[in-house]
């Protein structure tokens, strides 16, 4: 791996690792936020849905248009977004603002984001090192998810809650001024050859109201006038989005990214597993403080050799693994041994022991950083030149709907099930455990699910030829 595409690696993942981070980063200074802006109860949520509902919303859009107008001008564009609307949201006064910078933040961090892996995989088209560098790729992903809420009460209690957000002004502009030097430059193909307006409206309105869905069904229930409502309206949005890019002239998403096994294969497998990893990290650390009684330090040093596992296994042992079995190989033996977590939690006790009941599941999360390389390379493998920013924003968009679903899902489920029990004279505690099991059951189901399409529909991808490597010029 050359100088120049180590430093492109570095303004690549130091985007996402803010991406990530922006959105956990939020959630233990929402006390504070709530404090000093006046929020209602109901009102706070939006300083976390104001951002999702953006940025999965906006991901597909803008991975497609990085395509056509060039994937390093989105990129650029992305962040300068993000990090204006980062000084804004630092500077708020009140919740409309603070929200609609939120919001802002989230559009930026679509528009970096869903070009990201399209960036990458044209610039490592050697096998061995793009496998390196989709492993610290996926390391900073698992280091900004388990570094978020640390960073944010830290921040929080020495300077004060708009930190979280003034934090990233600096990185964003370090970030801007490095890839404007660094990054490949690309003219993309033109807007003529996708400038679908009724396509765009369609997808972005589509999954932005559905995301929407998502995150109120804690709220509204799932069978409910108004999840039931919404949900069908943003099914027909992009049912009515398919049907328009198969008629087309210039569709804004070519259909035929979708012939593709590995990509639409691994968009799937995607979808699954972080519907199942994403609750998991959710519901493990609501068993610890609800029913062991750990504090926020406590439950987040308990859930450090997660952390560790899943950055040390992507780092340093997925991209060896990948280039000698192949990314399939490798992603059915990391699902394999999440299943094995996912299964050992199904039995947590209400009394449980760290050591015994808890530490074998950090330690086999370590399947997580095998997983996650190779579903990046799989996902990004079937796609051709014209279409790397799209199947990013494709990958991208699956990864946050995933994530979204399995809250919503394994959330809902866990405090039914709760209250059926405490309504049968359970303790508070076993019944909070009673729910959280039954949420790591339906969470094993997903992966083993996740593992059958695996099998099923996956292949390994063929390593790029020498010939198409992709020169790194500075512009």
């Amino acid at each position: 791996m050359s100088y120049p595409q180590r430093l492109a690696l570095t303004v690549l993942s130091a985007a996402m690792l803010m991406s990530i981070l922006d959105g956990s980063i939020v959630t233990v200074a929402m006390p504070a936020i709530q404090r000093d802006l006046g929020f209602t109860t109901a009102g706070l949520s939006w300083t976390i849905n104001a951002y999702l509902i953006a940025f999965g919303g906006l991901l597909l859009l803008a991975g497609r248009l990085g395509d056509l107008i060039g994937r390093k001008a989105m990129f650029l564009t992305g962040n300068a977004v993000f990090t204006a609307a980062s000084l804004l949201a630092g500077a708020a006064t009140g919740p409309g603002l603070l929200i609609a910078a939120r919001f802002l933040q989230g559009a930026g961090s679509a528009m970096a984001s869903a070009v990201v892996l399209g960036i990458l995989v044209t610039l490592f088209t050697e096998a061995g090192e793009r496998a390196r560098a989709i492993g610290v790729f996926s390391f900073t992903g698992a280091a900004g998810a388990s570094i978020g809420q640390v960073l944010g009460g830290v921040l929080t209690d020495a300077l004060s809650w708009h930190w979280i957000f003034f934090v990233n002004v600096p990185i964003g502009l370090a970030t801007v001024a490095l890839a404007v030097k660094v990054l490949p430059a690309d003219r993309g193909v033109g807007l003529a050859a996708g400038a679908d307006v009724l396509g765009a409206l369609l997808v972005t309105a589509g999954l932005m109201l559905g995301i929407y869905t998502v995150v109120k069904i804690e709220e509204y229930g799932w069978l409910a006038g108004h999840t039931l409502g919404l949900g069908a309206v943003s099914l027909v949005l992009l049912a009515a989005f398919l049907l328009r890019q198969a008629s087309a002239p210039t569709p804004l998403m070519p259909l035929r990214i979708f012939r593709s096994r590995n990509v639409s294969g691994a968009n799937l497998v995607q979808m699954l597993t972080l519907s199942a990893m994403f609750a998991f990290q959710i519901i493990v650390a609501l068993y610890m403080q609800k029913v062991l009684g750990y504090g926020a330090l406590d439950t987040g040093l308990a859930m450090l050799p997660a952390a560790v596992a899943i950055g040390g296994v992507s780092l340093f042992v997925s991209a060896r693994l990948n280039t000698r079995f192949g990314e399939r190989a490798v992603l059915v033996a990391g699902l394999v041994l999440l299943l094995g977590a996912m299964g050992w939690l199904t039995r947590v006790p209400v009394q449980a022991s760290y050591t015994a009941d808890l530490l074998p599941v950090m330690l086999l999360i370590a399947g997580g950083g095998l997983v996650l390389p190779a579903l990046t390379t799989l996902g990004m493998s079937g796609a051709k030149a014209d279409d790397a920013g799209l199947a990013s924003g494709l990958f991208n968009t699956t990864q946050q709907i995933g994530m979204a679903l399995g809250v919503a899902v394994l959330s809902t489920l866990a405090a039914s099930r709760t209250g059926v029990l405490l309504a049968s004279g359970a303790s508070e505690a076993a019944a909070l455990t009673g729910g959280y099991r039954l949420a790591f059951t339906v969470a094993a189901g997903l992966l083993a699910a996740a593992l059958v399409v695996s099998l099923a529909v996956l292949r390994r991808s063929a390593p790029a030829p020498a010939q198409e490597k992709v020169p790194v010029t500075a512009s």
